[in-house]
């Protein structure tokens, strides 16, 4: 396994990688560049070649302070392919060959991908046993029940993610929210529900109003846009449904947080170093390294309980994205209940 470093982003490494990309297209496609090449045009395609399959997958790299092998080979490979439709053919000469790595390697991971995706569906059944005798919210079963079947990988997290939408859009709508002495709803007492609403008859309405003026000038364009705003919708109908079946919940030995599709987190109760129930700490602007589980309102919403983490702790995202966070921010309907069973776990390990 990679280690990964995540850190905040560097701009200089970002200034470099625009300077590296900048400079080759200006090569190959300006008259400086025709002036360059028609001197050395071997050592300069040579050199090209070794800016966009080593130097900038590395700057990129550097920029997102996320090195691993994997994400070289695959920046390597796509440096490879951009090189290809970037460099004339009649430059590119014998180095051709070369680019055709790029692809070769593509393509590999595009299969490794594919069969990552069929046997999502193959041990389908499986994962929806092992998610059924699990006693966890859906919304972390059923990712757990896939990782524990299936290879974890971007490509199968995404794919859980968008089966999670349209089971929580077409499926759960006879289901209703187990609410235990255990669980702690975060949206009843804002407009969360109200204000996802009013964005889905927005979006209804943009789309027939758009979608007709639109059809007469490009019906490829009006066709995508029509896709897009469908999706955006079940997405929006999915994410309301997974707040209301899915309150914070307490467990063994996490805390089970989660708000809509797009934002899940499960915290060990080892892992809290401190909690903050007052004080300017909670009004404060927050850092990026705060996760937050605060329902829309039509007025910013203040979080009751700032948690604040003995080490970094992944929460997933939009399409099964994991980013690490240090605090977490939440906003609880029962504030004052949640608290308390929050101490008494906090007190019992």
């Amino acid at each position: 396994m990679n280690a990964v470093v995540r850190k905040s982003a560097n701009p200089v490494w970002l200034v470099l990688l625009l300077l590296v990309l900048g400079s080759n297209l200006m090569l190959y496609r300006t008259e400086f560049g025709d002036y360059v090449l028609s001197d050395a045009s071997e050592g300069v395609v040579l050199g090209s070649l070794f800016d966009l399959a080593i130097v900038a997958p590395l700057l990129f790299l550097a920029w997102r302070r996320a090195i691993t092998l994997k994400g070289f080979l695959f920046g390597s490979a796509t440096g490879l392919i951009v090189a290809r439709f970037l460099i004339p053919a009649e430059w590119l000469g014998s180095y051709a060959p070369i680019t055709y790595i790029g692809f070769a390697a593509e393509g590999a991971l595009l299969l490794l991908e594919l069969v990552l995706v069929v046997s999502l569906f193959v041990y389908l059944p499986r994962i929806l046993r092992t998610t059924r005798e699990d006693t966890k919210p859906l919304l972390f079963a059923f990712p757990e029940a896939v990782d524990l079947h299936i290879r974890s990988h971007p490509i199968v997290h995404a794919f859980c993610s968008e089966m999670l939408m349209f089971y929580y859009a077409f499926v759960s709508w006879k289901k209703k929210p187990l609410l235990t002495e255990d669980a702690f709803t975060l949206h009843r007492k804002t407009s969360h529900m109200a204000m996802q609403l009013m964005l889905i008859h927005a979006i209804i309405i943009e789309t027939i109003g758009i979608h007709w003026w639109l059809h007469e000038k490009s019906l490829i364009l009006s066709i995508i846009l029509l896709i897009l705003n469908v999706y955006s919708v079940i997405y929006f109908i999915a994410d309301m449904q997974a707040v209301r079946l899915n309150p914070a919940v307490f467990g063994c030995d996490r805390l089970y947080l989660s708000l809509g599709m797009a934002n899940r987190m499960e915290i060990r109760y080892s892992d809290i170093a401190e909690m903050v129930t007052g004080g300017e700490e909670l009004s404060a602007k927050r850092s990026k390294d705060t996760a937050e589980f605060i329902a829309r309102d039509f007025e910013e919403g203040c979080p009751d309980i700032l948690i604040k983490l003995k080490r970094p702790v992944s929460a997933t995202l939009f399409m099964g994205i994991r980013k690490p966070y240090r605090t977490v921010a939440i906003k609880v309907d029962e504030k004052d209940a949640f608290i308390r069973r929050l101490k008494t776990e906090l007190d019992a390990n």
